[in-house]
């Protein structure tokens, strides 16, 4: 399979081809298998569909039903749609920043072995920064909002745990009797602050944890597992800037909401980004970061991509968009609510939800048509047979 191919090469091409192979070498959790195996089925007569038939020309198209697995590469378009629409009702007409929290490089083989441990330690990290120094009078002196999203991979596809925040800037105050909003063009806490109590707070929980035995210390990182040799990699992480960056706010709010989706279901590689596949070696489109963001061509082996990619398969139930402060789930109405009448500015109208199909879904928020036919481009797709699935019950 080359570039000369009309269909274009998918991460699901590459499993099938080299997933069994590299299962029967590599022992793996069962979270990584299930990734493995709904990608490899996603859009295929194993899990089912429907027969589709032009009622003007007379064509017919299977459709074959979606894995919708997270860390599929193919389903992550309407479900991103679906939730950039639910957060609409919550945008206020306010800069909003986006800011990076990063963990030094020493710290990712102990996380990539303790990762819900020390996911979850990132968010709390994270947002007890944020949220603790915009409370401090002497920066915004006001309870702020925060949405953060977990990503932990590097354009090169290896472990680069981070988090992004989309963070309002202004917040409620004096008990939520006033509105105090960020004067300027940056953001209302300097990165220096912000990665110096990130550091601590991060390592001081990291410490707690080694203390109630909640870490683990197998492979790469067995060394750690000396109490002196964890006291030594503590006070190196101490020693070394933690990088946080923040950029400009947004011109206009309804944009944080495109920006947004640039991050909320993004996964470690799509498609578009894979180049070819022969011999076999994966070649695939990346950015070079520190080298004046070049874009490049990295080729690895078969079994090399899929170890990398299955680095960022996440733990089960794993929530990697969490809401904070203003933001959080319990309290968004109402705090929302009371954010709009000290700004005077009125509620979003979003539209009462009625039951819609997928196909409706897609349409209304996208413009892409599946009743649209293929081959003479009007609308007149039917469904007229469904596809029973032929594969054992088992794995999602």
């Amino acid at each position: 399979m080359d570039t000369r191919d009309k269909k274009r090469i998918e991460v699901a091409d590459i499993f099938r081809r080299y997933g069994e192979a590299y299962r029967n070498a590599h022992p793996m959790p069962l979270n990584r298998l299930r990734a493995m195996h709904a990608i490899e089925a996603c859009r295929t007569a194993e899990l089912g569909g429907h027969l589709d038939r032009c009622e003007h020309c007379g064509a017919e198209t299977p459709s074959y039903n979606s894995c919708r697995n997270r860390h599929c590469p193919k389903c992550q378009f309407l479900k991103k749609e679906q939730w950039i629409e639910a957060r609409a009702k919550d945008l206020l007409p306010i800069p909003y920043f986006h800011v990076v929290f990063t963990i030094p490089n020493d710290l990712n083989p102990l996380v990539l072995r303790n990762q819900e441990v020390l996911y979850n330690l990132l968010f709390k990290a994270v947002s007890e920064t944020l949220l603790e120094l915009s409370e401090d009078p002497k920066r915004l002196g006001a309870e702020i909002g925060a949405i953060l999203i977990l990503h932990t991979w590097g354009q090169n596809l290896m472990d680069h745990p981070h988090i992004h925040g989309i963070v309002p800037g202004g917040g409620l105050a004096e008990g939520g009797r006033e509105w105090k909003e960020c004067k300027t063009r940056n953001f209302f806490i300097h990165v220096n602050v912000l990665s110096e109590l990130f550091k601590k707070k991060f390592l001081a929980c990291l410490k707690k944890l080694r203390k109630e035995n909640k870490l683990i210390y197998p492979g790469a990182v067995s060394q750690l597992a000396s109490p002196g040799a964890f006291h030594g990699f503590i006070s190196k992480l101490y020693e070394k800037d933690w990088v946080v960056y923040c950029k400009p706010p947004f011109e206009k709010t309804e944009n944080v909401l495109e920006y947004l989706g640039r991050y909320t279901h993004r996964i470690a590689i799509s498609n578009h980004r894979l180049v070819k596949l022969e011999e076999d070696k994966v070649s695939f489109r990346w950015r070079d970061y520190a080298d004046d963001n070049k874009s490049k061509i990295m080729t690895v082996t078969a079994f090399e991509f899929i170890r990398r990619l299955l680095l960022h398969i996440l733990p089960n139930r794993f929530v990697k968009i969490r809401h904070y402060g203003l933001l959080g789930n319990r309290c968004r109405r109402q705090k929302i609510a009371l954010c709009r009448q000290l700004l005077r500015c009125a509620e979003n109208k979003t539209e009462e939800k009625v039951k819609e199909t997928w196909q409706e879904a897609l349409l209304r928020l996208t413009g892409i048509d599946a009743a649209k036919c293929p081959a003479c481009g009007q609308r007149g797709m039917r469904t007229v047979e469904i596809i029973q699935s032929w594969r054992c019950k088992g794995p999602p």
